[in-house]
């Protein structure tokens, strides 16, 4: 990871992973896209993407998911677990989140009809719509519900005659010894209903001293008549706090037995919220799915850069590793084509060159990433490692020089590349005497070009622009530049070297003719030429590219109708009542609903016809009594508009 953070720096994937971030509601989801990066295995890619595309069909056909934060469940869950009490606060959260997954079940459920594969994972959420029910019957504003049960209601009516009492017999002391209180009401100490007597008159009134008065004038006493009912008192609050915690350990034992329910749930929400924070990039950027494979060829159609303002933005087209014509160069016959592996962009400062690195760059990175493309069309390879030299790198802490550091940073990526990267380089050569840095660049190009790999780089050297235009493998590119208005208009035209801009902005400025002759022949006057390579690359990760998908099985006879089969991973057994469709999926009867499940994830336990005769029927199992005592009726007789409704 820190290899990765070092080659990559420059490219703002800080900012990119913050603003998808932003797209999840869950802490899991968040952590996966903190370590989100390319992944190297084609198969996991193209799932990775089309869990993309269907996201966002979801989102696209039923807007924004009902998807929460299920903070604070797994403490939860692990309480149940030791066996402690929930308290009620921790059951409405239960509530809240098994509500959750009732809706997300619902939302899910509509895009079934459009067979959206994302959509069938509804399948394996478990509402549990029995122990949400009873928590909603019995807890109520985070305390226990007084109809929560018919003892716990009887004892809180008790409770509240008996403390009426205690307030009628309290008040009545009060009264009847008006002379002797300080105050007209009565007060509450300690627990303890008392009535406020004044000093001098403590041994009129028969009872209990339970406080005094900041000055001592005032003794709070508990009459002796109201002591009868506290006692009941008391013990009838025993015995609801008894009821109370049988209720809430009634109701933590469900949720332990339901453990590994809630542990799924939990599971398929954390999955579905990072599914559809790639589906929100999408729709947030404009993207478009990408076509990836892992050909090193690239081609982007009006590509952005996701983090420009997109009205703003220039887009770009690119193309690298496509076949082009080479017919106009020394060392190839007319007509002859080859692979473009590297482009050489040049242009004038401020001209757009750097954001078209970085917009190539990020636009393949994100492709393998799983994310759609903020561009019209894209098709990108799979790159197994992403080499970045952008930016000064300057540091005094470690007594680096701009080219130093640059130097320093493109050893590392020539230590590493292997015709499988993508390598990105800004201000090649720049940081020391044009002339030696022209010739470092062209043998660090020489080096790249020998490795195989897919390179980007920018210059304003020319003799690098001409090393381009003869070398084979490599092309120019220049970012436009208009002569008349002297602006950038930020567009690449490949195969095409860029033009003296500072020329003509000098002498659009007032630069006498013969001043800028003789800065034209000093310019461009002949140079010795570096040739070969100084580093041999030592490779690095590989991608694993997938093997041809072979022929599609005809799975319709794997299973029967009445097979029992044991469902991984969880090891459930269920029976089938509907085969293996075209998509691979069959219909499990399992005790408490009916699924959808891949047949990969089923294994046979007991065939059918060693379980059932021949003619057996299977609507005994499948079926509901009612539609069956329908379908009989129906056989015997006319039954005008009776229906079967089927699950």
């Amino acid at each position: 990871m820190e290899n990765h953070i070092k080659t990559t720096s420059g490219l703002e994937l800080e900012k990119i992973k913050e603003i998808w971030a932003g797209m999840a509601l869950t802490a899991a989801a968040r952590a996966r896209i903190e370590e989100a990066g390319p992944i190297l295995a084609e198969r996991q890619l193209q799932a990775a993407l089309r869990e993309t595309t269907e996201s966002r069909q979801l989102l696209e056909k039923f807007g924004t998911p009902p998807l929460v934060s299920l903070e604070g469940m797994e403490q939860i869950l692990l309480v149940a677990e030791k066996g402690d009490m929930l308290g009620p606060e921790q059951l409405e959260q239960v509530e809240s989140a098994l509500a959750a997954v009732k809706r997300m079940q619902d939302y899910l459920s509509r895009g079934q009809q459009y067979q959206i594969p994302l959509a069938f994972y509804g399948e394996n959420l478990q509402p549990m719509e029995e122990i949400r029910q009873q928590i909603h019957q019995q807890i109520r504003g985070g305390q226990v519900e007084d109809h929560a049960t018919r003892e716990l209601f009887d004892l809180r009516s008790q409770i509240q005659r008996t403390q009426e009492k205690r307030r009628e017999k309290a008040e009545s002391v009060l009264r009847t010894h008006r002379d002797c209180m300080s105050d007209s009401f009565c007060v509450t100490r300690g627990g303890h209903l008392c009535v406020p007597v004044k000093k001098e008159y403590k041994f009129r009134i028969s009872g209990s001293v339970i406080d005094k008065s900041a000055t001592g004038n005032t003794l709070f006493i508990e009459p002796t008549a109201v002591q009868k009912y506290e006692e009941e008192l008391s013990l009838l609050q025993i015995q609801e706090d008894n009821e109370v915690r049988r209720i809430l350990y009634t109701l933590t034992v469900m949720i332990g037995d339901q453990l590994e329910a809630f542990q799924e749930n939990s599971r398929i929400l954390e999955r579905l919220d990072y599914a559809f924070s790639k589906g929100k990039l999408s729709m947030e950027w404009d993207c478009e799915a990408p076509v990836v494979g892992t050909d090193r060829r690239i081609r982007l159609r009006a590509a952005r850069h996701p983090l420009m303002d997109r009205r703003a933005a220039v887009p770009l087209d690119f193309e690298l590793g496509e076949e082009v014509p080479e017919g106009d160069r020394g060392d190839t016959s007319p007509g002859e084509t080859m692979p473009c592996r590297g482009v050489v962009i040049t242009g004038p400062n401020t001209g757009g060159k750097t954001v078209a690195l970085k917009t190539v760059a990020l636009c393949c990175m994100l492709a393998q990433w799983g994310l759609h493309v903020p561009c019209r069309e894209a098709r990108v390879c799979m790159n197994s490692q992403y080499l970045c030299d952008i930016g000064d790198g300057q540091s005094l802490s470690e007594n680096l020089s701009t080219f130093s550091a640059h130097i320093t940073n493109v050893l590392d990526i020539l230590n590493r590349v292997n015709p499988e990267s993508l390598v990105i380089m800004d201000e090649l050569g720049s940081g020391t005497d044009p002339t030696e840095g022209m010739g470092i660049a062209i043998a660090i190009l020489e080096a790249l070009r020998e490795s195989g790999c897919l390179f980007l780089v920018t210059t304003h050297y020319p003799e690098v622009k001409e090393y381009a235009a003869r070398t084979q493998g490599v092309t120019n590119a220049r970012m436009t530049f208009d002569q008349e208005s002297l602006q950038p208009l930020y567009r690449m035209v490949i195969g095409e070297a860029g033009a003296s801009c500072a020329f003509a902005i000098a002498e659009r400025l007032g630069m006498p003719r013969a001043m800028l002759e003789v800065a034209r022949q000093a310019a461009y006057g002949s140079g010795a030429e570096v040739q070969s390579p100084l580093i041999q690359a030592s490779g690095g990760p590989r991608i694993q590219k997938d093997s041809p998908a072979p022929r599609q099985k005809d799975l319709s006879g794997k299973f029967q109708r009445g097979d029992s089969v044991m469902l991984y991973p969880h090891r459930k057994i269920g029976i089938v009542c509907e085969p293996v469709n075209d998509r691979g999926c069959l219909r499990v009867q399992l005790p408490d609903r009916k699924i959808w499940i891949s047949h990969k994830r089923v294994k046979l336990h007991v065939a059918a016809d060693r379980l059932y005769p021949a003619d057996y029927d299977f609507s005994i199992i499948f079926d509901t009594v009612e539609n069956r005592k329908k379908r009989h009726d129906m056989e015997r007789k006319y039954t005008g508009d009776m229906t079967i409704e089927y699950d």
